[in-house]
């Protein structure tokens, strides 16, 4: 081991007792000659650190300026119910002493000294944003220029009011603010700087940031308006930390398995409107949603109304107006072919836009033996619409007394089934379009919100 290293720390404690010591005159000047390896003061610990109780300064009506510089080394929580954020920082203050200063050359070469900061006088900075207990960890070590300036750095795990906006998570981007000033001393006896431009601050923390969880940090600005509390007016410098989160875990978790959910949906209407099976199909869907919903609920924020909350309700309001449409087609469907009811004249002329949009005012009636037009998206069983026996068939099938006007009034009724049944094909159509819309507007609102 290399014992060179001795001397120097002794003649530095030395140091530290004399540059404290009382001095005469404004300033005080340390003379290190005489100093040696076996020198010792111990007559002097007692009255070493006499003047850590004061603010060091020769003529008290100058403030002392304590510039102030931090570095974010980790964003550790974002609490959107408490509206809270958790981060730890290396805080560092400079700041002058008139009473220390000595020559380096008289001094074995000695420029920086580190004192036990419980031996000094430190400016009362705190974070007026800070809500928890300072855990600032106690020993710690400040360092001392020959022209006496003092270095402090300390780290801090800051946890600070945040006023949050969680519109549009997962894509949100906050704006928190850490405000640094002065508890005690107004602007006649401490003024803040920057020891550090802002720009260099950001770019630090950006370099050795620790944490590459769910946030990153986008930038830092800075402000320095003065605070007035009554009749003191206190000196404050307001950082603006931007911080963004990662939305990838909250895109593979939540929206794309809800996305999915919405599609097979959509793609139920390919099964036919008068099937069995689209009922049950259709529930089966909205009770998996609404337990994909119970088990992400803890992913989501427990205060405000995101965007996304309001996603997952329109996909629980679509299925559930898909099965009530299913439900009412069903229904219809099933009058339809027993005792259909006469289509309303307003309804009949929609019903002929729709399916027929280039023929301005149709006036070819329908016929009875007219197929029934698939609309896209849908199949429809054709024995939904029957056939009516002809004429040849009735007498064929013993019933020789059916007349024109029994003919004619089944010819109606079959004419009525085919129209019910191209209204339940119209209805399936303009939900699986508004299925198509809301999916289609969803892509393009998350790509826009993920790529700004």
């Amino acid at each position: 081991m290399d014992r060179s290293w001795f001397p120097r720390e002794r003649l530095s404690f030395y140091l530290v007792l004399s540059l404290l010591l009382p001095g005469r005159g404004s300033t005080f000047t340390i003379n290190c000659t005489g100093f040696s390896q076996n020198g010792k003061y111990t007559t002097a610990l007692d009255s070493v650190f006499e003047r850590k109780a004061f603010r060091p300064a020769i003529n008290f009506s100058i403030p002392t300026i304590v510039n102030i510089s931090f570095t974010v080394s980790a964003i550790l929580d974002v609490d959107e119910q408490l509206q809270l954020l958790s981060s730890f920082l290396w805080l560092e203050m400079v700041w002058d002493n008139p009473f220390i200063s000595w020559n380096p050359e008289e001094c074995e070469g000695i420029s920086k000294i580190s004192v036990a900061t419980k031996n000094l006088w430190l400016p009362d900075i705190f974070i007026t944003e800070f809500v928890d207990v300072d855990k600032t960890p106690k020993g710690l070590k400040a360092f001392i220029s020959n022209e006496g300036r003092i270095r402090y750095k300390k780290p801090m795990k800051v946890v600070s009011i945040c006023n949050l906006n969680i519109f549009y998570f997962p894509f949100d981007q906050q704006n928190c603010t850490l405000t640094f000033s002065s508890f005690l001393y107004t602007v006649e006896y401490i003024s803040l700087g920057m020891e550090n431009e802002v720009w260099e601050i950001a770019d630090t923390s950006q370099d050795i940031i620790q944490t590459h969880g769910e946030w990153e940090l986008l930038g830092i600005n800075k402000a320095t308006p003065k605070k007035s509390v009554g009749t003191n007016l206190y000196d404050q410098i307001i950082f603006y930390v931007a911080i963004r989160r990662r939305p990838k875990f909250y895109i593979m978790n939540l929206l794309v398995p809800s996305s999915f959910l919405v599609t097979i949906d959509a793609l139920s209407f390919y099964l036919p409107a008068g099937s069995k099976n689209r009922a049950p199909f259709k529930i089966t869907l909205l009770l998996g949603y609404n337990v994909f919903l119970l088990m992400m609920n803890d992913l989501l924020p427990a205060s405000g109304t995101p965007l996304i909350s309001v996603y997952f309700a329109l996909c629980l309001s679509l299925m559930v107006l898909s099965l009530l449409e299913t439900i009412f087609i069903s229904y219809l469907l099933d009058l339809a072919t027993t005792q259909p009811p006469p289509m309303p004249r307003w309804l009949h002329f929609l019903l002929l836009h729709c399916t027929s949009p280039r023929t301005c005012c149709p006036a070819v009636p329908w016929k009875g033996n007219m197929d029934l037009a698939h609309l896209p998206g849908v199949k429809e069983p054709m024995e939904l619409v029957g056939k009516l026996p002809g004429p040849r068939e009735t007498e064929l099938n013993g019933c020789p007394g059916s007349t024109r006007a029994q003919q004619e009034d089944k010819a109606q009724k079959q004419h009525l089934v085919s129209l019910w049944v191209q209204f339940s094909h119209m209805m399936d159509t303009l939900l699986f379009c508004l299925y198509l819309i809301f999916l289609a507007t969803s892509i393009v609102t998350v790509t826009i919100l993920w790529n700004t």
